[in-house]
């Protein structure tokens, strides 16, 4: 297989989530494609532009959402990330929730929902990274199976570079899969 270097910026894939944060007493979401598993203790990263509406309120408030939306969902998670919360109030595009542990608003049609207090931040160019462990987790009963969420079942948005995608079929099972030099 031949390889073809194409540059320095990242292209995903990468699973499209809504970060929530209460911002001014309502909920605000900003899809992101910058989350994700920090160790394999229960910590969820977010990467915010310092610039967005949803980064004062994670400041402000020490926590965040992360929400997965199946793909059913995109017209709304893409008209969140084309209007700014400055601009639009976006309390009304979703159902919220919150959990009593934290003030963080989560997205009841999202299938699944993580909700993190803040541990750590890290500034990175014009960005803030939000390092937050896990204090509550949710997901719809129809997208569990065993007592925990089957991808094809949650039906994640995928980001490739400028496009979106969605899952079709499994093709393996992590630490499973058979590897050709045996």
């Amino acid at each position: 297989m031949t390889k073809t270097k194409i540059g320095s910026i990242p292209f995903g894939p990468y699973i499209t989530v809504l970060a929530g944060a209460t911002v001014k007493g309502k909920p605000n979401y900003a899809p992101i494609g910058a989350y994700g598993v920090v160790s394999q203790k229960p910590v969820l990263y977010i990467s915010l532009k310092n610039s967005h509406y949803t980064t004062s309120g994670v400041a402000e408030h020490g926590f965040f959402s992360v929400n997965i939306p199946s793909s059913e969902l995109l017209e709304k998670v893409d008209f969140c990330g084309r209007v700014s919360g400055f601009k639009t109030d976006k309390a009304t595009i979703f159902d919220s929730f919150y959990d009593e542990a934290g003030n963080a608003p989560m997205i009841t049609e999202c299938p699944v929902n993580y909700l993190c207090r803040v541990i750590q931040t890290i500034p990175i160019f014009d960005f803030t990274m939000f390092i937050g462990e896990i204090v509550s987790v949710y997901a719809n009963e129809d997208c569990l199976e065993n007592g925990k969420p089957n991808a094809l079942k949650v039906n994640p948005i995928i980001l490739m570079d400028s496009g979106y995608f969605d899952l079709k079929d499994r093709i393996g099972s992590v630490f499973k899969v058979c590897s050709a030099n045996k």
